[in-house]
């Protein structure tokens, strides 16, 4: 994945480098930080567009963002699109988890998926609460999940 900072700025180094920077350089600072993890999808005729975010939380102090995109010209049903957006939040919380727990950095995988069973991407709540508790992260479904719904929505 190709990450940026929200002033589009390139990250050029593997993402966990710019991560490890981020939390020392926060934690000088004195932000104790949490770290969010969200995607989102949106279809533009033909084409997938996928947005994943690393929200870094500062306690009491706002926060920042790193984003990733990626397109796709794969058909998928909504559900499939969906499980393939918390299986990217996965792939990067799984390689960020280590490092966040060497310096104590709580994380939440948020999934866009609505609780209420009167929406559509309801269907693949089980399915991707499942997944990301088996996994052993903190899940975060809507209206809790900002990092999906809101952040990553912004970038696709």
């Amino acid at each position: 994945m190709k990450w940026r900072k929200f002033n589009g700025v390139e990250i050029t180094r593997p993402i966990e480098d710019e991560v490890r920077e981020t939390i020392e350089k926060e934690a000088a600072a004195g932000n104790k930080l949490k770290v969010c993890i969200g995607s989102d999808s949106q279809v533009y005729g033909k084409t997938i567009e996928f947005g994943t975010v690393i929200v870094f939380l500062r306690e009491g102090r706002g926060g920042f963002m790193l984003i990733a995109n990626e397109s796709s010209t794969q058909r998928m049903s909504l559900k499939e699109r969906l499980l393939y957006e918390v299986s990217r939040s996965i792939e990067i919380a799984y390689a960020l988890c280590n490092l966040l727990d060497e310096y104590g950095v709580d994380l939440e995988v948020h999934a866009d998926i609505n609780t209420n069973p009167n929406f559509q991407s309801n269907t693949a709540l089980q399915e991707a609460m499942g997944y990301i508790l088996s996994m052993g992260f903190v899940f975060r479904a809507k209206p809790d999940s900002f990092a999906s719904s809101s952040c990553a929505n912004k970038v696709v």
